[in-house]
């Protein structure tokens, strides 16, 4: 038997290896499913899929109404088919015949030739494309849906759709057949070892390897800005960076990262680190590295975070500097969070600490969040509250879950195909390890978060939301602005965070990137990358904003700093950690950002 394609022989599995490699399975097999059921039993699941199907069953309901357009669009998927069939029977003739419909640009799961050249998986690939393409158009038409539900419906019929892709079968990708002709189905067996290994990784949750994690750690080859952690308290340590330039701009930068993720993100590489670019402009730069919260801090609320966080950070970089007034910079939740601890100063009369304010990719009108809000509905915030109640926390995974299904093919399925079908080891990618190294959250703080914001979008309305008992106003905020979006944001959708441009009474400045909510942030000017739009008006209407905006080649960061420099104040000598007010503790990144729940 030969592989004709490739003229040479088939590899046949060695029996002796493969009935060991099954021996081996096997067992690890069993112990997982004996561990899953007990998790079962002892009530770990939770069934989320009710309002799931609620949904559909209220859009079934709706398009059984209009008989007349079901049947019409079946008709025209019926001819689309017809068509796709007569090209196919064409090309098996050896005939040319132009493809009734083609993937995305974007799109990489059909990247293998075969797709293209064999006119059988191009038949397969197209067909799907078709069907694909008449799902998600049929639920988008159903008239009398209320928005929630229309956005649900559509989000989960892409899931769907996603998921049911020929490249994620063996039997239908190419690339996964030739190979496991190739291997004598050695890569199935491996496949199978990686998904059970996943499992046991997850502790019966399938954590889906993304990188090879042994191939980073932090504080080795990846967050290493030298620097010393000089305070901490229960929910965070402070980390002060070394200089790299003999002097230094008088008011200390306060970075606020966002404690859904490790602050990291932005420390991955010295090429890459916004951190390290900071101190390198002369800033004397401070970071918040929140903890990894366990059931012991389950109690802990926003309240908390902001007394914790940003406030008790202000007053230890007055100790360590001896300098009283400030810039700060937030990014995504470490953004919300700065704004309610600002608007809660102006409430409380401390106007004169924080001389700018920097939100990356922020959001404080939660009117349109996004695909996120797909999550967001009485049915699922009570069962979510439920379990995090159980456990004091919100599991880490649960978190990253729901962010890698806003791109499911591109961080799912793509690792479900090497990993599991494929049974390739995932590739070291930094970012993807530091997409893994999920955090928890604190059941009193993320059911607030959640229920205030998400859902009833409290922030922005006077007084709709109390901080340490006292009533807050956005409005209020009168520190210098500088907004910073991105325009392929999936988390935090760019024209949602510009409403904020007609909050603030002070100054504000909004500065567009191209790309996503983190490669539009991470973006160094060395690496001369994505687009940037500026304007000096802020209109009330985005697209208007954007209509008459400039488009800049190239990183944002030198825009910012030739900002913040007007609020900097003069230059006085670096400051080297450790060395004033107060001692340092431990070498940064330090310890809090090493606690990790997956290993």
């Amino acid at each position: 038997m030969a592989d004709t394609q490739h003229g040479h022989d088939v590899k046949l599995p060695d029996p002796v290896e493969m009935s060991r490699a099954m021996a081996r399975i096997a067992e690890q097999s069993q112990r997982l499913v004996t561990e899953f059921l007990a998790k079962q039993a002892d009530g770990g699941a939770t069934n989320g899929a009710g309002h799931i199907g609620n949904a559909f069953l209220e859009m079934t309901t709706k398009l059984m109404t209009d008989p007349a357009k079901l049947m019409q669009a079946q008709m025209s998927l019926w001819q689309d088919y017809m068509t796709l069939w007569q090209r196919t029977t064409a090309r098996f003739l050896g005939q040319d015949a132009e493809p009734v419909i083609r993937p995305a640009k974007e799109d990489k799961r059909f990247k293998d030739s075969a797709w293209d050249e064999n006119t059988l998986f191009d038949y397969i690939k197209q067909s799907y494309l078709l069907t694909a393409r008449w799902l998600q158009a049929t639920v988008k038409d159903v008239e009398g849906l209320d928005d929630k539900t229309a956005r649900k419906v559509d989000f989960y019929t892409r899931q769907f759709v996603d998921a049911m892709a020929p490249s994620n079968f063996v039997m239908t990708n190419p690339e996964v057949l030739r190979t496991t002709l190739e291997t004598g189905g050695e890569n199935l067996v491996k496949g199978l070892e990686n998904l059970l290994h996943d499992l046991e990784r997850g502790k019966g949750q399938l954590a889906i390897s993304m990188t090879d994690y042994s191939k980073f750690e932090v504080g080795r080859n990846i967050a290493v800005t030298p620097g010393k952690v000089v305070y901490q308290n229960e929910l965070m340590q402070l980390i002060q960076y070394e200089p790299t330039t003999e002097q230094q701009f008088k008011r200390p930068l306060l970075v606020i990262p966002p404690w859904i993720n490790k602050f990291y993100i932005l420390d991955l590489r010295p090429q890459n680190s916004l951190v390290k670019w900071l101190t390198d402009q002369g800033h004397t730069v401070f970071i918040i590295s929140w903890i990894n919260p366990d059931e012991s801090l389950s109690d802990k609320g926003w309240d908390d975070y902001m007394e914790l966080g940003p406030l008790a950070a202000f007053d230890a970089i007055e100790k360590a500097t001896g300098e009283r007034e400030l810039n700060v910079i937030g990014y995504c939740i470490g953004g919300t969070l700065l704004s309610s601890t600002l608007a809660y100063m102006a409430a409380t009369g401390d106007t004169d600490r924080i001389k700018s304010a920097m939100y990356l990719v922020t959001l404080v009108d939660f009117k349109e969040p996004g695909e996120l809000s797909v999550f967001i509905d009485e049915e699922q915030l009570a069962t979510l509250e439920e379990k995090m109640n159980s456990q004091g926390y919100l599991n880490g995974q649960t978190m990253a879950t729901t962010f890698n299904m806003l791109r499911a093919n591109d961080l799912i399925w793509s690792f479900v195909v090497n990993n599991y079908l494929l049974g390739k080891d995932p590739f070291p990618f930094d970012l993807l390890y530091w997409n893994s190294d999920a955090t928890r959250m604190p059941a009193a703080m993320h059911s607030f978060y959640l229920r205030n914001m998400y859902q009833r979008n409290l922030l922005v309305q006077p007084g709709g939301i109390s901080v340490k008992g006292v009533p807050i106003d956005l409005r209020k905020i009168e520190v210098p602005t500088f907004m910073l979006s991105t325009r392929e944001d999936h988390i935090t959708p760019w024209k949602s965070t510009y409403t904020a441009t007609q909050l603030y009474s002070g100054p504000v400045k909004f500065v567009l990137a191209a790309s996503g909510h983190i490669a539009g942030v991470v973006n160094p000017p060395s690496a001369e990358k994505y687009s940037h739009f500026l304007n000096t008006k802020c209109p009330k209407d985005p697209e208007q904003w954007l209509a008459t905006a400039k488009q800049l080649p190239g990183s944002w960061w030198p825009e910012y700093q030739k900002w913040v420099s007007k609020y900097a104040g003069g230059k006085v000598p670096a400051r080297v950690p450790g060395q004033g007010g107060l001692p340092a503790l431990e070498a940064a990144p330090g310890s809090y950002v090493k606690v990790r729940i997956v290993e």
